[in-house]
This record gives C-alpha cells, sequence and structure tokens, in this order.
C-alpha cells in the first residue's frame, strides 16, 4: 500500500511524514523543503497479531507495511510547473492513495503561501491542480487512442469513448473518477492513472491543543466526495515521535489523545480502500499480517501468501483470533469447534487466523 501526502507548503506534511515514520524528513517554514518525495515504509501495528503469535508460538512476526511517500508542496500552477509542480504531480500518480494535509490551525509564525488560513480554499487549490493535471494527460491519451482505434479494435473504441467522457467530466470540473471504467476496456483507468481517481483522505492539522476534530465543512466536502476527513497534531505528533513509546503513551493519556496521528491514520486508510487483516502463523513458523480487501473470498486470499497456494487451494481453516487465543491454540480450537473448514467462496473476515490446504503445482 502506497499513500502519498499531498497539501500547499507549510501544511505541516513533513511534520506529519516525520510523526508517522519517524524518518526525520527535514522540516522548515518555507516551500519546497522537500524536493524529492522522501519515502519511508512503515510496519502497521496490531497487537492481535502479537498475541496470536504468542499463542501459537509462532516466529517472527511480520506485520503488514504502508509505503509513506512526503510530496513536495504544491502551488497554484503546478500543472503548468509551477514550484516543480509536473515533477511531484508525476510522483502522486505512483500512489494508492492520497492523504490531503489541510492546514486547520492559525499560527501566526508559520507562512501562508497564499497569506490566509481557509482549509476549503486550500483544497481547492489542490484539487483543481490535479483535475488540470488530469485533464492534460487524458487530452493526450485520447490523441493516441483516437488515432489507434482506427484499426477498429473493439477495445480501443471503448477505451476512446471512455476517455471522451473522462475529458469532458474534468473539463466540466468533476473528478475522473465520476467516469465508471468501461467494461470494453477493462485497464483503460490503470492506463490513465488519473490523480483524480485516488481515494482521498483528508487530515486537518490542528493546533496543539484542540479538539482532534476535522472542521465540520471539511467533514461534508470528504462525504460529497466519497473521501474521508480525520484530524491530527502534526507538531504534536512529531514531538511524541521523539520520546520512547512509554513516555509518548503517558503523555498522551496526560493530554487526552487516544492514539497516535500513525494509528488515526493506519485505521482511516484501512477504512478508505476497504481493507481488513488476516492473519497466517504457525509454531516455529512466522506470524504474519495480510491486509486484503474487505470481501476477498478465501482461494483470492489464498493468492496473497503464494500464488501456488490460489492455483492449488483446496480449503481454508478458519479460526477468529480472539477464539484461539482464549481457547490457547489450534489443538483447542478445534476440540471445543472454533475453528472450522471452509470453501473457495468463504468471505474472509477481520482478523481471522488462516491455514490454507493446498495442492502443490
Amino acid at each position: 500500500m502506497k499513500i502519498g501526502i499531498v497539501g500547499l507548503p507549510n501544511a505541516g506534511k513533513s511534520s506529519l511524514f516525520n510523526a508517522l515514520t519517524r524518518a526525520g524528513a527535514p522540516a522548515a517554514n518555507y516551500p519546497f523543503t522537500t524536493l524529492e518525495p522522501n519515502v519511508a515504509v512503515v510496519g502497521v501495528p496490531d497487537e492481535r497479531l502479537d498475541r496470536v503469535a504468542e499463542t501459537v508460538g509462532a516466529t517472527p512476526l511480520v506485520h503488514e507495511v504502508i509505503q509513506f511517500h512526503d510530496i513536495a508542496g504544491l502551488v497554484r500552477g503546478a500543472h503548468q510547473g509551477e514550484g516543480l509542480g509536473n515533477k511531484f504531480l508525476g510522483n502522486i500518480r505512483e500512489t494508492d492513495a492520497i492523504l490531503h494535509v489541510v492546514r486547520a490551525h492559525d499560527d501566526a509564525q508559520v507562512v501562508h503561501p497564499e497569506g490566509r488560513v481557509d482549509p476549503l480554499g486550500d483544497v481547492e487549490t489542490i484539487e483543481t491542480e490535479l483535475l488540470y493535471a488530469d485533464l492534460e494527460q487524458a487530452e493526450r491519451r485520447l490523441d493516441r487512442v483516437a488515432k489507434q482505434a482506427k484499426s477498429g479494435d473493439k477495445e480501443l473504441v471503448a477505451e476512446e469513448r471512455w476517455l471522451r467522457d473522462v475529458v469532458e467530466a474534468l473539463r466540466a470540473g468533476r473528478a475522473a473518477r465520476t467516469v465508471p471504467p468501461p467494461d470494453g476496456a477493462p485497464g483503460a483507468a490503470t492506463r490513465l492513472t488519473a490523480l483524480t481517481s485516488k481515494p482521498v483522505l483528508y487530515v486537518a492539522n490542528v493546533a496543539e491543543g484542540e479538539p482532534l476534530e476535522p472542521p465540520p465543512a471539511l467533514v461534508e466536502q470528504a462525504q460529497e466526495r466519497g473521501a474521508r476527513a480525520t484530524a491530527v497534531s502534526a507538531r504534536l505528533d512529531a514531538e511524541l515521535a521523539e520520546l520512547d513509546e512509554e513516555e509518548a503513551a503517558g503523555m498522551r493519556e496526560e493530554l487526552g489523545v487516544h492514539e497516535s496521528g500513525l494509528a488515526t491514520v493506519i485505521r482511516e486508510a484501512f477504512e478508505l480502500l476497504h481493507l481488513i487483516s488476516f492473519f497466517t502463523a504457525g509454531q516455529g513458523k512466522e506470524a504474519r499480517a495480510r491486509a486484503i480487501e474487505r470481501g476477498t473470498r478465501a482461494r483470492r486470499a489464498a493468492g496473497a501468501v503464494h500464488t501456488d497456494m490460489e492455483r492449488g487451494f483446496v480449503a481454508a481453516e478458519v479460526t477468529f483470533w480472539e477464539d484461539l487465543v482464549r481457547s490457547g491454540g489450534y489443538t483447542a480450537a478445534r476440540e471445543q469447534a472454533l475453528s472450522r473448514v471452509e470453501g473457495r467462496d468463504y468471505e474472509l473476515r477481520d482478523g481471522d487466523v488462516v491455514t490454507f490446504r493446498f495442492t502443490p503445482a
């Protein structure tokens, strides 16, 4: 999972990136501190995996990971190359989702590039640049595909028709996601890599001591656009990231902050991308968390472990993690009828511990 952190300069992107990853990306009170996208791979903390591993004697533990890409601040005119915008927009295309940091604090010591604090105005500035960049990309793609479609190839004809609809939508100010991918050209959306087709998580960067709640107008806008919205204090989280885990937890309790910014972002990102986690673990073997899309069936989930398991799938032995821990292990879980054997069409639940049975190729 790759998540690109975007926003206007001085919105708090690099501070949040530091807090999420402890990677020490430079942060300063001027634009373009980040000239190349900082990338950090972060393990997704999951106490359930820890307890499963302890119960069955599995080692080592392998948590699911997220790649965070801290992409330099965009400015008005980025699609025309302002502020190295074309390069930065290209970096966003490589990600699976966008984490849009929106300034929601009024700190006079932090300069706003447009001289005002207006969360919705900031969102509009960034999203307008993404729309313009997509329009240029879609028009170029349409020119190329229209020439190729003259051959009469049905998939190219379907892609051309879809691209014309996308261009029309973008010219009207609507995101590419509002135009469903064509049935006759299933790879068209992937080839376009539209920025405005990516899922978006708005993160309001609030001041220290302020309630961790996004502005109501931002929440409303997120709901209208099929996005999600949450809030963190990037400065507070960056400061807490400098402490050891026990000290940071104590400080959060004292401040009434229930979870870290990392936990907040991970939870919201999983909801945004409709992801759940299942676990595989065996005595003397690794315990691993794996993120899959909600609704994934057993056979396809086996492919997340190894393609041979999906091809040779026979069955899946499934135990819910709490049942496994409470019973003390697989043997006891089977004796108490807490484990069951499921077929290829079983939809995995969040927290399932699965042993796949398959015929080797």
